[in-house]
């Protein structure tokens, strides 16, 4: 059964190429999902693997990767898998 993440991340998270460090991460796990920049200055994430030890590994590789030290909160829900979700992407 797939577990899906549905993640947001304020701080000093865009201009910074959040969503594309985030992006280049993702491709060293078995996830798939999006990531997007809001209006508000939050970057938004969905992130999803049939693998609970995966996706929560990857979140935590953001946390500990450079990225860290721009995110001030995150706000991490579960909530229902996205089926048909291919890879991760940036979203515009």
């Amino acid at each position: 059964m797939m577990t899906a993440k549905h993640v947001f991340y304020s701080g000093r998270v865009q201009g910074v190429g959040f969503r594309y460090s985030t992006k280049r991460i993702a491709s060293g796990f078995d996830v798939t999902g999006w990531v997007k920049n809001l209006p508000d200055g939050r970057v938004e994430m969905l992130a999803q693997s049939f693998e609970p030890d995966e996706l929560d590994a990857f979140l935590e590789d953001i946390q500990t990767s450079s990225l860290g030290s721009h995110i001030k909160e995150r706000e991490v829900n579960s909530i229902a898998a996205q089926p048909g979700l291919r890879g991760f992407s940036i979203v515009a």
